[in-house]
Formats: C-alpha cells, sequence, structure tokens
C-alpha cells in the first residue's frame, strides 16, 4: 500500500513546524559582510592580470584535452 500527502506549506512555516531556527538574519549578515570583504578587495585587484593567468590556463587545459584527444584516437586505430 503507497499513501502520498501533498502538503502546501511555504518554506517558514514548514521550518517553525519542525522546529528548526530560522537562519535568514545569519545569512543576511553573511552576505552582507561578503559583499564589504569583495568591495574592499576590487580595488586591488589587476584585470590584466587576472586575464592573463586565465587566457594562459584555458590555452593549457585545450592543449591537453587535444592530447587526450590523440592519444584515444591513435589506442582505437592502433587496435583496429
Amino acid at each position: 500500500m503507497k499513501i502520498t500527502f501533498n502538503i502546501d506549506c511555504t518554506a517558514e512555516e514548514a521550518r517553525s513546524f519542525f522546529g528548526l531556527p530560522d537562519v535568514a538574519p545569519m545569512q543576511d549578515r553573511m552576505l552582507q559582510e561578503m559583499e564589504a570583504h569583495m568591495r574592499k578587495n576590487l580595488g586591488a585587484m589587476d584585470m590584466e592580470g587576472l586575464f592573463r593567468n586565465f587566457m594562459t590556463g584555458a590555452g593549457t587545459g585545450m592543449e591537453r584535452w587535444q592530447e587526450m584527444f590523440r592519444q584515444v584516437v591513435k589506442t582505437g586505430m592502433d587496435s583496429n
């Protein structure tokens, strides 16, 4: 036998029913602290340096994928 109950309630109602704490104020404080920290450090970022590092890593990653693909194709052709 299978019984299904559908309960229509908000997250706040479910949380209070199960006795769980309301963490929304803590989440708001954490987000405000994170935003303040990010704004403080945003001026110290060198966008050109970040972009250069990203592009270098992206190129290396692409070369690794190409080499892996070559190995797979080579292995497949050698087994035939």
